[in-house]
C-alpha cells in the first residue's frame, strides 16, 4: 500500500489531497464543473428554444421562453431548402464511411497487433506521422485524383477521402486495443482449428466490440462535421451533407434567424442520437486499459 501511495505523481498527490479529501476542493470541483455544463448545454437549449419562435420573437426576446410556439421554421425547412435529402445525403456518406473505416481498420489492426512481418515498425511510424498532416495540406492532389476518377460531386467524392483520412486513427486504436488481448486467446482458437480469418470474425471481433464502437462514434462524427471536405468534393445541391446546407442557409437566407435555429437543431439531432445509442459502448471503450489488475 505504501508502495503504491509513493509512486504516485505530484498531481496525483495534489489531486488527493487538495480536490478529493478536502470538503473545499469538491466545492471547487462541482463549480467548476456546473460552470462548464451551463457553457455547454445553454447554446443548444437556446437554439432549440429560438426555433420555435418568429424570427421578428428572436430578435426582441430571444432569451424568453417561446409565448406562442410554432413548427412553421421546421415546415420551411423542408420546403425551402430541402433539409430532409441533406439529411440522407450525410447519413449515406458518414454511414458508409463509418462501416468502410471499422472493416478495412479491423482487419488491418488485427495484421497490425497480432502478426510479425518486415516493416511492421516502419508502417506503424508511417501510420502515426499521417496524422501529424493536416487535411488542407494534401487537398489539393486527392481533388485532382477525384477530378480524374469522376467522383467529384458524387457519394464517393467525400467517402473514399474521409475514409482514407481516418484510417490511420482507427488502426492505431484498435491494434492499441487488440494487443492486450492475451495470447492463449490466439492459441485455443488455433487448436479449436480456426483459420486467421476465423479467429479474427470469431475471437478478436466479439472481443473488441467496446473499441469499435468508440472508433465509430468518433468517425462518424468526424465525417458528419466535415465542412471543408465537403465544401470542396460535394457542394452540388443533389449530393451536399447537411453541414453545407447549414453555410448556405447563413449565406442565403441570413435574416431568417428562426430558420437557421431550425436547421441547426435538425443539425445537431442525429449526432445526440447517435451518440446516446453509442453511449454505453463508447464509455467502455473509451476507458478501456486505462485500469491496470
Amino acid at each position: 500500500m505504501s508502495t503504491d501511495k509513493n509512486q504516485l505523481t505530484y498531481w496525483e498527490k495534489f489531486q488527493t489531497k487538495y480536490l478529493i479529501k478536502s470538503k473545499i476542493g469538491k466545492i471547487f470541483v462541482y463549480i467548476v464543473l456546473s460552470i462548464w455544463a451551463i457553457s455547454t448545454i445553454f447554446p443548444l437549449v437556446w437554439v432549440l428554444l429560438n426555433s420555435f419562435k418568429q424570427s421578428r420573437d428572436i430578435i426582441t426576446n430571444t432569451f424568453s421562453f417561446p409565448a406562442d410556439p410554432t413548427l412553421q421554421n421546421y415546415i420551411n425547412a423542408f420546403s425551402t431548402i430541402n433539409i430532409g435529402k441533406s439529411y440522407v445525403n450525410s447519413l449515406i456518406i458518414s454511414g458508409s464511411v463509418v462501416l468502410l473505416v471499422l472493416f478495412f481498420g479491423g482487419l488491418a489492426s488485427f495484421v497490425m497487433a497480432r502478426m510479425s512481418f518486415r516493416l511492421r515498425g516502419v508502417m506503424q511510424t508511417a501510420l502515426i506521422a499521417s496524422l501529424l498532416i493536416p487535411a488542407f495540406a494534401t487537398i489539393v492532389p486527392v481533388y485532382r485524383m477525384m477530378i480524374d476518377l469522376g467522383f467529384v460531386n458524387t457519394y464517393l467524392g467525400l467517402i473514399i477521402p474521409q475514409t482514407a483520412g481516418n484510417l490511420p486513427f482507427a488502426i492505431l486504436v484498435i491494434s492499441g486495443y487488440m494487443a492486450t488481448i492475451p495470447r492463449e486467446l490466439e492459441e485455443a482458437s488455433v487448436i479449436d482449428g480456426c483459420n486467421r480469418w476465423t479467429m479474427f470474425l470469431k475471437v478478436f471481433l466479439p472481443v473488441s466490440l467496446p473499441i469499435f464502437g468508440t472508433v465509430a462514434t468518433f468517425v462518424f462524427l468526424w465525417s458528419y462535421n466535415d465542412l471543408f471536405s465537403s465544401l470542396i468534393f460535394v457542394e452540388h445541391e443533389s449530393v451536399r451533407p447537411i453541414v453545407v446546407l447549414l453555410s448556405q442557409v447563413s449565406s442565403q437566407y441570413g435574416t431568417d434567424y428562426g430558420l437557421m435555429t431550425a436547421a441547426i437543431t435538425m443539425t445537431v439531432i442525429p449526432v445526440v442520437i447517435f451518440y446516446l445509442f453509442a453511449q454505453k459502448t463508447f464509455e467502455k471503450g473509451a476507458t478501456a486499459g486505462s485500469v491496470k489488475g
